[in-house]
Protein backbone atom coordinates (compact mmCIF):
# COMPACT_ATOMS: atom_id res chain seq x y z
CA UNK A 1 0.00 0.00 0.00
CA UNK A 2 1.41 3.37 -1.01
CA UNK A 3 1.59 6.19 1.52
CA UNK A 4 0.37 9.68 0.91
CA UNK A 5 3.34 12.06 0.63
CA UNK A 6 1.82 14.09 3.45
CA UNK A 7 2.31 11.06 5.72
CA UNK A 8 6.09 11.42 5.42
CA UNK A 9 6.82 13.52 8.48
CA UNK A 10 9.50 16.14 8.92
CA UNK A 11 12.37 15.74 11.37
CA UNK A 12 10.60 17.85 13.97
CA UNK A 13 7.63 15.42 13.96
CA UNK A 14 9.81 12.34 14.32
CA UNK A 15 9.15 10.13 17.30
CA UNK A 16 12.10 8.78 19.28
CA UNK A 17 13.61 5.71 17.58
CA UNK A 18 11.87 6.39 14.26
CA UNK A 19 13.80 5.80 11.05
CA UNK A 20 14.53 8.85 8.96
CA UNK A 21 16.23 9.46 5.63
CA UNK A 22 18.66 12.36 5.29
CA UNK A 23 19.13 13.24 1.59
CA UNK A 24 21.88 15.44 0.16
CA UNK A 25 22.22 16.71 -3.37
CA UNK A 26 23.94 19.58 -5.11
CA UNK A 27 22.25 22.74 -3.96
CA UNK A 28 19.95 21.22 -1.36
CA UNK A 29 19.13 18.63 1.26
CA UNK A 30 16.11 17.23 3.06
CA UNK A 31 15.09 14.99 5.97
CA UNK A 32 12.20 12.52 5.75
CA UNK A 33 10.81 10.40 8.61
CA UNK A 34 9.71 6.93 7.52
CA UNK A 35 6.53 5.13 8.61
CA UNK A 36 6.75 2.07 10.83
CA UNK A 37 6.09 -0.35 7.96
CA UNK A 38 5.16 -0.53 4.31
CA UNK A 39 6.77 0.78 1.12
CA UNK A 40 8.09 4.24 0.27
CA UNK A 41 8.89 5.37 -3.27
CA UNK A 42 11.82 7.64 -4.08
CA UNK A 43 11.84 9.71 -7.28
CA UNK A 44 11.16 13.01 -9.04
CA UNK A 45 7.42 12.65 -9.50
CA UNK A 46 5.17 14.66 -7.16
CA UNK A 47 3.36 11.50 -6.04
CA UNK A 48 6.60 9.93 -4.70
CA UNK A 49 6.69 9.79 -0.91
CA UNK A 50 10.33 10.94 -0.92
CA UNK A 51 10.53 13.45 -3.74
CA UNK A 52 14.04 14.51 -4.82
CA UNK A 53 13.89 17.07 -7.60
CA UNK A 54 17.31 16.42 -9.15
CA UNK A 55 18.04 15.61 -12.82
CA UNK A 56 20.11 12.52 -11.92
CA UNK A 57 17.09 10.93 -10.18
CA UNK A 58 14.55 9.02 -12.29
CA UNK A 59 10.85 9.74 -12.06
CA UNK A 60 10.38 6.58 -10.01
CA UNK A 61 13.91 5.66 -9.07
CA UNK A 62 13.75 3.23 -6.15
CA UNK A 63 11.50 1.80 -3.46
CA UNK A 64 12.22 1.34 0.24
CA UNK A 65 10.84 -1.77 1.94
CA UNK A 66 10.46 -0.83 5.60
CA UNK A 67 10.78 -3.62 8.09
CA UNK A 68 13.47 -5.76 9.52
CA UNK A 69 15.67 -5.64 7.55
CA UNK A 70 15.35 -2.32 5.77
CA UNK A 71 15.78 -3.02 2.04
CA UNK A 72 15.85 -1.08 -1.21
CA UNK A 73 14.69 -2.04 -4.70
CA UNK A 74 15.96 -0.19 -7.76
CA UNK A 75 13.00 0.26 -10.13
CA UNK A 76 15.08 0.11 -13.31
CA UNK A 77 16.40 3.65 -12.94
CA UNK A 78 18.51 5.27 -15.67
CA UNK A 79 21.51 6.24 -13.49
CA UNK A 80 21.32 3.28 -11.15
CA UNK A 81 21.58 2.91 -7.39
CA UNK A 82 24.59 2.08 -5.22
CA UNK A 83 24.68 0.87 -1.62
CA UNK A 84 28.04 1.31 0.06
CA UNK A 85 29.64 1.98 -3.34
CA UNK A 86 28.33 -1.26 -4.88
CA UNK A 87 25.79 -1.07 -7.70
CA UNK A 88 22.58 -2.95 -6.89
CA UNK A 89 20.76 -5.25 -9.28
CA UNK A 90 17.50 -3.70 -10.57
CA UNK A 91 14.19 -5.07 -9.29
CA UNK A 92 15.85 -7.13 -6.55
CA UNK A 93 15.61 -6.20 -2.83
CA UNK A 94 18.99 -5.29 -1.32
CA UNK A 95 19.40 -4.85 2.46
CA UNK A 96 20.79 -1.51 3.68
CA UNK A 97 23.37 -2.01 6.47
CA UNK A 98 23.53 0.56 9.29
CA UNK A 99 25.48 3.78 8.58
CA UNK A 100 25.73 2.93 4.88
CA UNK A 101 25.48 5.62 2.19
CA UNK A 102 22.95 5.00 -0.57
CA UNK A 103 23.61 6.75 -3.89
CA UNK A 104 20.49 7.58 -5.90
CA UNK A 105 21.91 8.97 -9.13
CA UNK A 106 24.11 11.86 -7.94
CA UNK A 107 22.33 12.24 -4.59
CA UNK A 108 23.20 10.63 -1.27
CA UNK A 109 20.82 9.10 1.24
CA UNK A 110 21.68 8.10 4.80
CA UNK A 111 19.42 6.18 7.16
CA UNK A 112 19.44 7.59 10.68
CA UNK A 113 17.68 6.65 13.92
CA UNK A 114 15.75 3.47 14.47
CA UNK A 115 17.87 2.12 17.31
CA UNK A 116 15.49 -0.78 17.82
CA UNK A 117 16.16 -1.92 14.25
CA UNK A 118 19.91 -1.45 14.29
CA UNK A 119 20.67 -4.32 16.64
CA UNK A 120 22.52 -4.39 19.93
CA UNK A 121 25.94 -4.93 18.37
CA UNK A 122 25.65 -1.76 16.37
CA UNK A 123 24.82 0.58 19.24
CA UNK A 124 26.25 -1.19 22.27
CA UNK A 125 29.24 1.11 22.53
CA UNK A 126 27.46 4.33 21.65
CA UNK A 127 27.03 6.60 24.69
CA UNK A 128 24.05 8.83 25.26
CA UNK A 129 25.10 12.30 24.17
CA UNK A 130 23.55 15.59 25.28
CA UNK A 131 21.96 17.85 22.66
CA UNK A 132 24.27 20.36 21.04
CA UNK A 133 24.06 23.98 22.18
CA UNK A 134 22.95 26.68 19.80
CA UNK A 135 25.81 28.32 17.91
CA UNK A 136 24.10 30.97 15.87
CA UNK A 137 26.44 33.72 17.03
CA UNK A 138 29.67 31.73 17.09
CA UNK A 139 32.53 34.23 17.50
CA UNK A 140 34.99 31.85 15.82
CA UNK A 141 33.17 32.00 12.48
CA UNK A 142 32.70 34.83 10.02
CA UNK A 143 29.80 33.82 7.77
CA UNK A 144 28.41 36.61 5.61
CA UNK A 145 28.72 35.22 2.08
CA UNK A 146 25.51 33.61 0.80
CA UNK A 147 27.37 30.55 -0.45
CA UNK A 148 28.95 30.02 2.98
CA UNK A 149 25.58 30.50 4.69
CA UNK A 150 24.16 27.72 2.55
CA UNK A 151 27.17 25.54 3.35
CA UNK A 152 26.68 26.02 7.10
CA UNK A 153 22.98 25.23 6.82
CA UNK A 154 24.00 21.94 5.21
CA UNK A 155 26.60 21.33 7.92
CA UNK A 156 24.02 21.82 10.68
CA UNK A 157 21.86 19.11 9.14
CA UNK A 158 24.76 16.74 8.48
CA UNK A 159 26.11 17.21 12.00
CA UNK A 160 22.99 15.77 13.62
CA UNK A 161 23.81 12.29 12.29
CA UNK A 162 26.89 10.09 12.37
CA UNK A 163 27.69 10.22 8.66
CA UNK A 164 31.38 10.65 7.77
CA UNK A 165 32.30 13.90 6.03
CA UNK A 166 35.09 14.72 3.58
CA UNK A 167 36.10 18.40 3.39
CA UNK A 168 37.65 19.44 0.08
CA UNK A 169 39.28 22.73 -0.85
CA UNK A 170 42.49 24.56 -1.55
CA UNK A 171 45.19 24.89 1.06
CA UNK A 172 44.44 27.54 3.67
CA UNK A 173 40.66 27.82 3.10
CA UNK A 174 39.88 26.85 6.70
CA UNK A 175 38.94 23.18 6.48
CA UNK A 176 39.84 22.58 10.13
CA UNK A 177 37.62 25.50 11.17
CA UNK A 178 34.75 23.89 9.25
CA UNK A 179 35.49 20.53 10.91
CA UNK A 180 35.31 22.17 14.34
CA UNK A 181 32.02 23.78 13.32
CA UNK A 182 30.59 20.35 12.44
CA UNK A 183 31.66 19.11 15.87
CA UNK A 184 30.03 22.09 17.65
CA UNK A 185 26.81 21.72 15.68
CA UNK A 186 26.55 18.00 16.55
CA UNK A 187 25.26 16.20 19.66
CA UNK A 188 28.93 15.34 20.29
CA UNK A 189 29.83 18.97 21.06
CA UNK A 190 30.58 18.23 24.73
CA UNK A 191 32.94 15.39 23.81
CA UNK A 192 36.56 15.68 22.54
CA UNK A 193 37.56 17.03 19.15
CA UNK A 194 40.88 15.43 18.11
CA UNK A 195 42.88 16.32 15.00
CA UNK A 196 45.74 14.40 13.40
CA UNK A 197 47.84 15.54 10.43
CA UNK A 198 48.44 12.38 8.41
CA UNK A 199 51.25 14.03 6.40
CA UNK A 200 53.24 15.24 9.42
CA UNK A 201 53.64 11.90 11.23
CA UNK A 202 56.16 9.33 9.93
CA UNK A 203 54.65 6.10 8.63
CA UNK A 204 56.36 4.06 11.35
CA UNK A 205 54.64 6.11 14.09
CA UNK A 206 51.24 6.72 12.48
CA UNK A 207 49.75 3.39 13.61
CA UNK A 208 50.85 3.96 17.19
CA UNK A 209 49.44 7.50 17.17
CA UNK A 210 46.07 6.36 15.84
CA UNK A 211 45.54 3.13 17.75
CA UNK A 212 47.92 3.43 20.70
CA UNK A 213 50.33 0.74 21.92
CA UNK A 214 50.92 -1.62 24.82
CA UNK A 215 53.93 -1.55 27.06
CA UNK A 216 56.82 -3.45 25.48
CA UNK A 217 55.27 -3.45 21.99
CA UNK A 218 58.52 -2.05 20.56
CA UNK A 219 61.77 -0.49 21.70
CA UNK A 220 60.99 2.59 23.74
CA UNK A 221 57.41 1.60 24.59
CA UNK A 222 57.93 1.81 28.36
CA UNK A 223 54.24 2.27 29.17
CA UNK A 224 50.79 1.91 27.66
CA UNK A 225 49.69 4.72 25.37
CA UNK A 226 46.13 5.66 24.46
CA UNK A 227 45.71 6.32 20.72
CA UNK A 228 43.89 9.24 19.16
CA UNK A 229 40.88 7.08 18.28
CA UNK A 230 40.40 6.22 21.95
CA UNK A 231 41.09 9.82 22.99
CA UNK A 232 38.24 11.01 20.74
CA UNK A 233 35.73 8.54 22.26
CA UNK A 234 32.22 9.89 21.79
CA UNK A 235 33.54 12.89 19.86
CA UNK A 236 34.99 13.76 16.47
CA UNK A 237 38.30 12.76 14.85
CA UNK A 238 39.67 14.99 12.07
CA UNK A 239 41.98 13.19 9.61
CA UNK A 240 43.77 16.18 8.12
CA UNK A 241 45.64 15.62 4.82
CA UNK A 242 44.04 12.19 4.63
CA UNK A 243 45.25 11.78 1.03
CA UNK A 244 48.83 11.51 2.34
CA UNK A 245 48.08 8.51 4.57
CA UNK A 246 50.23 5.47 3.63
CA UNK A 247 48.47 2.36 2.35
CA UNK A 248 49.28 0.09 5.34
CA UNK A 249 47.69 2.58 7.72
CA UNK A 250 44.69 2.91 5.39
CA UNK A 251 43.97 -0.82 5.69
CA UNK A 252 44.00 -0.70 9.50
CA UNK A 253 41.86 2.43 9.59
CA UNK A 254 39.32 0.78 7.29
CA UNK A 255 39.08 -2.16 9.69
CA UNK A 256 38.50 0.19 12.61
CA UNK A 257 35.73 2.06 10.77
CA UNK A 258 33.97 -1.15 9.74
CA UNK A 259 34.07 -2.92 13.11
CA UNK A 260 34.12 0.16 15.38
CA UNK A 261 36.88 -1.61 17.27
CA UNK A 262 40.64 -1.13 17.51
CA UNK A 263 43.55 -3.23 18.72
CA UNK A 264 46.53 -1.40 20.14
CA UNK A 265 49.99 -2.09 18.72
CA UNK A 266 51.32 -5.11 20.59
CA UNK A 267 47.89 -5.88 22.06
CA UNK A 268 45.34 -8.64 21.47
CA UNK A 269 42.20 -7.23 23.10
CA UNK A 270 39.75 -5.37 20.84
CA UNK A 271 38.57 -2.06 22.26
CA UNK A 272 35.26 -0.48 21.14
CA UNK A 273 35.38 3.08 19.82
CA UNK A 274 32.59 5.52 18.97
CA UNK A 275 34.03 8.29 16.79
CA UNK A 276 32.66 10.62 14.12
CA UNK A 277 35.17 10.77 11.23
CA UNK A 278 35.80 14.03 9.39
CA UNK A 279 38.52 14.00 6.71
CA UNK A 280 40.15 16.98 5.02
CA UNK A 281 42.34 17.17 1.94
CA UNK A 282 43.33 19.51 -0.86
CA UNK A 283 43.95 16.61 -3.24
CA UNK A 284 41.59 14.81 -5.61
CA UNK A 285 40.79 11.60 -3.76
CA UNK A 286 39.04 10.08 -6.78
CA UNK A 287 42.23 10.57 -8.82
CA UNK A 288 44.26 8.97 -6.01
CA UNK A 289 41.87 6.03 -6.03
CA UNK A 290 42.34 5.59 -9.78
CA UNK A 291 46.12 5.82 -9.31
CA UNK A 292 45.85 3.17 -6.56
CA UNK A 293 47.40 5.51 -4.02
CA UNK A 294 44.22 5.49 -1.92
CA UNK A 295 42.01 2.52 -1.12
CA UNK A 296 38.67 2.55 -2.88
CA UNK A 297 36.84 0.87 0.00
CA UNK A 298 38.24 3.38 2.51
CA UNK A 299 37.22 6.23 0.20
CA UNK A 300 33.61 5.04 0.22
CA UNK A 301 33.68 4.64 4.00
CA UNK A 302 34.99 8.14 4.62
CA UNK A 303 33.05 9.86 1.85
CA UNK A 304 29.58 9.76 3.35
CA UNK A 305 29.21 13.27 1.99
CA UNK A 306 31.73 15.64 0.40
CA UNK A 307 31.69 19.35 1.22
CA UNK A 308 33.80 21.73 -0.86
CA UNK A 309 34.97 24.86 0.96
CA UNK A 310 35.25 27.74 -1.56
CA UNK A 311 38.48 29.75 -1.72
CA UNK A 312 38.67 33.25 -0.26
CA UNK A 313 38.65 34.92 -3.70
CA UNK A 314 35.16 33.45 -4.31
CA UNK A 315 33.76 34.82 -1.04
CA UNK A 316 35.26 38.29 -1.06
CA UNK A 317 32.35 39.60 0.99
CA UNK A 318 33.82 37.89 4.05
CA UNK A 319 37.27 39.45 3.68
CA UNK A 320 36.51 42.58 5.70
CA UNK A 321 34.95 40.65 8.59
CA UNK A 322 37.87 38.21 8.72
CA UNK A 323 40.47 40.98 8.52
CA UNK A 324 38.88 42.96 11.36
CA UNK A 325 38.55 39.82 13.47
CA UNK A 326 42.25 39.00 12.97
CA UNK A 327 43.22 42.60 13.77
CA UNK A 328 41.35 42.44 17.07
CA UNK A 329 42.78 39.01 17.88
CA UNK A 330 46.43 39.92 17.26
CA UNK A 331 46.00 43.31 18.91
CA UNK A 332 45.14 41.46 22.13
CA UNK A 333 47.70 38.67 21.87
CA UNK A 334 50.58 40.98 20.88
CA UNK A 335 49.76 43.57 23.55
CA UNK A 336 49.02 46.38 21.07
CA UNK A 337 45.68 47.26 22.56
CA UNK A 338 42.87 48.35 20.27
CA UNK A 339 44.13 48.42 16.67
CA UNK A 340 41.95 49.51 13.74
CA UNK A 341 42.16 48.86 10.02
CA UNK A 342 42.17 51.95 7.82
CA UNK A 343 39.96 52.24 4.74
CA UNK A 344 43.04 52.46 2.49
CA UNK A 345 44.48 49.26 3.96
CA UNK A 346 41.16 47.48 3.50
CA UNK A 347 41.03 48.60 -0.14
CA UNK A 348 44.55 47.20 -0.61
CA UNK A 349 43.47 43.86 0.84
CA UNK A 350 40.51 43.69 -1.53
CA UNK A 351 42.80 43.98 -4.56
CA UNK A 352 44.71 40.80 -3.73
CA UNK A 353 43.93 37.39 -5.22
CA UNK A 354 44.91 35.50 -2.03
CA UNK A 355 46.36 32.25 -3.40
CA UNK A 356 47.06 31.23 0.22
CA UNK A 357 43.43 31.96 1.18
CA UNK A 358 42.51 32.61 4.83
CA UNK A 359 45.88 31.41 6.12
CA UNK A 360 47.67 34.01 4.00
CA UNK A 361 45.29 36.77 5.13
CA UNK A 362 45.89 35.81 8.75
CA UNK A 363 49.68 36.00 8.31
CA UNK A 364 49.44 39.36 6.56
CA UNK A 365 47.31 40.84 9.35
CA UNK A 366 49.63 39.50 12.06
CA UNK A 367 52.62 41.10 10.31
CA UNK A 368 50.74 44.38 9.88
CA UNK A 369 49.84 44.54 13.58
CA UNK A 370 53.51 44.02 14.44
CA UNK A 371 54.72 46.69 12.00
CA UNK A 372 52.10 49.30 12.85
CA UNK A 373 53.51 52.08 15.02
CA UNK A 374 50.19 53.30 16.28
CA UNK A 375 46.57 52.33 16.64
CA UNK A 376 45.85 52.17 12.89
CA UNK A 377 47.04 49.81 10.16
CA UNK A 378 47.92 51.61 6.92
CA UNK A 379 48.72 50.12 3.48
CA UNK A 380 52.50 50.32 4.04
CA UNK A 381 52.16 48.04 7.07
CA UNK A 382 50.66 45.25 4.95
CA UNK A 383 53.88 44.71 2.95
CA UNK A 384 51.88 43.54 -0.04
CA UNK A 385 54.27 44.47 -2.84
CA UNK A 386 54.11 42.98 -6.28
CA UNK A 387 54.61 39.26 -6.18
CA UNK A 388 57.51 37.98 -8.30
CA UNK A 389 56.34 36.47 -11.58
CA UNK A 390 56.41 32.68 -11.68
CA UNK A 391 59.61 31.24 -13.08
CA UNK A 392 59.25 30.04 -16.62
CA UNK A 393 60.01 26.40 -16.91
CA UNK A 394 62.67 25.46 -19.46
CA UNK A 395 61.09 23.68 -22.35
CA UNK A 396 62.24 20.10 -22.73
CA UNK A 397 63.74 18.98 -26.04
CA UNK A 398 61.33 16.05 -25.91
CA UNK A 399 58.40 18.26 -26.81
CA UNK A 400 57.56 18.53 -30.55
CA UNK A 401 57.61 22.33 -30.35
CA UNK A 402 61.18 22.35 -28.99
CA UNK A 403 62.38 19.94 -31.68
CA UNK A 404 60.84 22.06 -34.44
CA UNK A 405 62.49 25.20 -33.05
CA UNK A 406 65.88 23.46 -32.86
CA UNK A 407 65.63 22.24 -36.47
CA UNK A 408 64.66 25.73 -37.62
CA UNK A 409 67.73 27.27 -35.98
CA UNK A 410 69.95 24.56 -37.44
CA UNK A 411 68.65 25.19 -40.98
CA UNK A 412 69.20 28.95 -40.56
CA UNK A 413 72.83 28.43 -39.51
CA UNK A 414 73.33 26.06 -42.43
CA UNK A 415 72.06 28.63 -44.96
CA UNK A 416 74.33 31.32 -43.53
CA UNK A 417 77.33 28.99 -43.71
CA UNK A 418 76.63 28.06 -47.33
CA UNK A 419 76.41 31.74 -48.29
CA UNK A 420 79.78 32.51 -46.72
CA UNK A 421 81.67 29.24 -47.33
CA UNK A 422 80.54 28.43 -50.86
CA UNK A 423 78.77 25.37 -52.20
CA UNK A 424 80.44 22.93 -49.76
CA UNK A 425 78.33 21.19 -47.16
CA UNK A 426 77.51 23.42 -44.23
CA UNK A 427 77.74 20.58 -41.79
CA UNK A 428 81.10 19.47 -43.20
CA UNK A 429 82.52 23.00 -43.11
CA UNK A 430 81.34 23.50 -39.55
CA UNK A 431 82.91 20.17 -38.61
CA UNK A 432 86.22 21.12 -40.32
CA UNK A 433 86.32 24.54 -38.67
CA UNK A 434 85.64 23.15 -35.21
CA UNK A 435 88.31 20.45 -35.77
CA UNK A 436 90.87 23.03 -36.86
CA UNK A 437 90.11 25.15 -33.81
CA UNK A 438 90.61 22.13 -31.56
CA UNK A 439 94.00 21.36 -33.20
CA UNK A 440 95.21 24.95 -32.77
CA UNK A 441 94.04 25.02 -29.16
CA UNK A 442 95.93 21.77 -28.45
CA UNK A 443 99.13 23.11 -30.02
CA UNK A 444 98.99 26.26 -27.88
CA UNK A 445 98.54 24.24 -24.71
CA UNK A 446 101.43 21.89 -25.54
CA UNK A 447 103.80 24.80 -26.35
CA UNK A 448 102.83 26.55 -23.14
CA UNK A 449 103.55 23.48 -21.06
CA UNK A 450 107.05 23.07 -22.70
CA UNK A 451 107.83 26.69 -21.92
CA UNK A 452 107.09 26.18 -18.25
CA UNK A 453 109.54 23.31 -18.09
Amino acid sequence: MAHDPRDIKTEADASPGALRIVAFWEGGFGTFTLPASGKVTIGRLPECEIRIDHPSVSRKHAELLIGPPLSLVDLGSFNGTRIGGERVTPNEPTPIPPRTVVEIGSTFLVVEGGSERSGPADLASRPTLPPSPSREGDPELVVTDERMKQLHRLLRTVAQGTISVVLLGETGVGKEVIARAIHRYSPRASRPFVSINCAAIPEALLESELFGHERGAFTGAVKDKVGLLESAAGGTLLLDEVGEMPLPAQAKLLRAIETREIVRVGGVKPRPVDVRFVSATNRDLEALVEARSFRRDLYFRLNGISVTVPPLRERAGELEGMARRFVAEFGRTLGRGEVTLSAAALATLRKQSWPGNVRELRNVIERAVLLSDGAEIRPEHLSLGRRPPPRRRRRSMRSPRSRRSWRRRRRTRGRRCRRTCGPSSASASSTRSSSARAIRRGRRRSSGSRGER
